[in-house]
């Protein structure tokens, strides 16, 4: 699992008639829902709410099956389709809720004619998404109201962690063709986009299913030779196991790759790590942090960590806190434990919620005083931010910056920090010449 989370949907109502998607979970469903929107109004979906869900977290699952809820209280008469990795993994929940009036998988989500009314009139639409060989290459141009564009080029996960539920809802991983994705490259760096993230559920093993089993490292490579005009390229999550030879050179010689990369790194401590079935030990992610920093010394680091692994005991723990601060991490996703029906770690001995509570409370204020770490390092250096919003802008490492000053959204400027609040910095725009 490499779960950049995006957080809970808050959505306003919509003008009634409008076609609303509800997105839970990584950037990858984000993405996922623009291909949706852009679906739904080729096959004329007109009225309709259509939940995205993620199925990572017991949470995430609750939180769609109220958001369902609400939805019908408040538009009585739209219809509501229900698709993402919950829906796909356990069709039949969604299905048996009053409120829903189709259960889409996610193999069909984003397929001509998904959101057209079945001559059947099944309101169970799931296939076995084992069976899924390829990875559409659809392009959506960048995010709604997001300054950067995003590139699927692998969906789906070979590995069997055993917490994690999310190759039962993506299946087998598989890659979009080289050539395809430097195509999408281009394409959206005309369009003016001055970030661009290539995202999947797996994305370090993008290419293992491809002719010659390219690497990683060599799209990245090949993206920044063939888009000279693209200022900035990203990594979304990826897998400590599986950063190639040809990624590491792109990143010690191509400033233009993001000096940032968020770890899926779930814990730091050897025993729970094996229990896990990840790849990595902690001394392998220490060594490639390390790695990495000797040839990008400006890298930042973000990682995923879960507090209340199944047998976890406190000294267990304890290391997978202090990898925090040994590692250097600045970002922090944190997940308390949650057992996913049918993985084996829901069928180990269960900590009590409220342990899991608590070092999940504990594992997030290390995060906050490792975010304070970073930005205090930062304040007083100048750097080339990407503008979110008016006000609010993202530098390549990663740094979130609370600006004064005029910068139009989507472009890439320069700015001083000057200091930070403990969540983001805070900075000033600069001419070119102030630099």
């Amino acid at each position: 699992m490499n779960a950049l989370v995006v957080p809970p949907p808050a959505p306003q109502a919509p003008a009634q008639g409008d076609v609303e998607v509800v997105t839970f979970g990584c950037r990858l469903n984000a993405y996922e829902s623009e291909l949706i929107r852009a679906r739904a109004a080729q096959d004329g979906l007109t009225d309709a709410v259509v939940f995205n869900t993620c199925a990572v977290t017991g949470e995430a699952v609750r939180q769609a099956r109220q958001a369902i809820r609400k939805a019908r209280r408040e538009r009585p008469g739209a219809r509501l389709i229900v698709t993402g990795c919950a829906a796909q993994i356990d069709p039949a929940a969604f299905a048996g809720m009053a409120e829903v009036d189709l259960v889409l998988g996610n193999g069909d989500k984003a397929s001509p004619g998904a959101y057209l009314p079945a001559a059947d009139g099944a309101r169970v639409r799931v296939n076995d998404i084992m069976s899924v060989r390829e990875t559409a290459p659809q392009l959506v141009d960048g995010l709604k109201d997001r300054a950067r564009a995003y590139v699927e080029v692998q969906n789906g996960c070979d590995h069997r962690c055993t917490f994690c539920v999310i190759p039962y809802g993506r299946g087998n991983s598989r890659s979009v063709p080289a050539g395809v994705v430097v195509d999408q490259v281009r394409r959206l760096a005309a369009q003016g986009y001055r970030e661009v993230v290539l995202t999947g559920v797996d994305v370090t093993s993008w290419g293992s299913d491809l002719p010659g089993a390219p690497t990683l490292g060599q799209l990245v490579a090949r993206i920044l030779r063939h888009a000279p005009e693209l200022p900035r390229l990203r990594l979304s999550s990826i897998d400590a196991a599986e950063i190639d030879p040809d990624l590491m050179r792109c990143l010690a010689e191509e400033p233009r790759l993001a000096p940032y990369l968020h770890l899926s790194l779930q814990a730091g401590d050897d025993m729970i790590l094996k229990r896990m079935k990840r790849r990595h030990s902690r001394a392998d992610a220490l060594k490639l942090i390390a790695d990495v920093r000797a040839v990008r010394p400006d890298v930042a680091f973000g990682a995923d960590l879960i507090a209340g692994f199944p047998t976890e005991t406190e000294a267990m723990f304890e290391n997978t806190l202090r990898l925090v601060e040994d590692a250097g991490l600045a970002f922090l996703h944190v997940f308390p434990f949650s057992p996913r029906p049918g993985t084996p770690a829901a069928r180990m001995p269960q900590l009590p919620r409220q342990v899991i509570r608590e070092r999940a409370a504990r594992l997030r204020a290390a995060g906050e005083a490792a975010l304070a770490r970073h930005l205090d390092r930062q304040t007083g250096s100048t750097l080339d931010a990407l503008v979110e919003r008016p006000g609010v802008a993202r530098a390549a490492d990663f740094t979130e910056l609370a600006f004064t000053g005029a910068a139009p959204a989507g472009e890439i400027v320069a700015m001083r920090i000057t200091g930070h609040d403990g969540r983001r910095a805070s900075a000033e725009t600069l001419d070119r010449g102030e630099t």
